[in-house]
């Protein structure tokens, strides 16, 4: 009789927790496809760093515009253009530009174009907490890695429940380390210069520069 129970009690369980998983995907799907439905999206965003044990603290603020699979990042003081080719990485402390190719197919290869839509592949993922944002409702979805040998312990994927936009994403790495990404702004369908993802290299007259290919 115990054992029946017990076969009826995990049989409900893995029932919720499919559920979930269910309900966890579809709205994954539902980000998706608003992300694709834009032709650009321009964010300011926050980005934190929080280690207790190496004592790290830090917070930096950055802006992207996105079309497609080309951008324009600025971050810590540098700026990242990808022209749908090439990877233009201009840092002014240095007086340097690196210029390299990327395959954006590889799946390993951290893109900012894949920064909405990197929890397609590569996860488990599960229903979580729901939480009010200064009127917001916030609904995370926790995505495990499925490599081992991936740094990430688990990642927290908030999603604004009305809009199904990413509000932030939390990584919590095996080692302790928490870095937090949050969406400060979010604008689509943005009037861009037809030379916003060119790099020109008139403007950086007394820059090394440097081509890995």
């Amino acid at each position: 009789m115990k054992k029946a129970i017990a076969t009826v009690l995990f049989l409900i369980v893995g029932f919720t927790i499919n559920a979930q998983d269910k309900k966890a995907k579809d709205l994954l799907d539902q980000v998706t496809a608003k992300i694709k439905s834009y032709n650009n999206i321009v964010i300011d965003f926050k980005y934190s760093l929080y280690n207790a044990k190496e004592n790290i603290n830090k917070e930096s603020k950055g802006n992207v515009i996105l079309n497609g699979d080309m951008y324009y990042l600025n971050f810590m003081g540098v700026t990242k253009i990808y022209d749908g080719k090439k990877s233009y990485t201009i840092v002014p402390e240095d007086e340097e530009i690196t210029i390299s190719s990327i395959d954006e197919k590889d799946e390993n290869a951290i893109t900012p174009s894949k920064m909405l839509t990197f929890f397609n592949s590569g996860f488990k993922y599960y229903w979580d907490i729901l939480q009010d944002v200064k009127g917001r409702k916030i609904q995370y979805i926790k995505l495990v890695p499925n490599s081992s040998r991936d740094a990430r312990k688990e990642i927290l994927l908030g999603i604004d429940s009305q809009t199904k936009t990413i509000y932030n994403v939390i990584e919590i790495g095996k080692n302790g380390t928490k870095t937090t990404l949050t969406v400060n702004s979010f604008k689509t369908n943005q009037p861009l210069s037809k030379n916003q993802f060119t790099f020109a290299s008139s403007k950086y007259p007394n820059y090394y520069i440097n081509k890995l290919d």
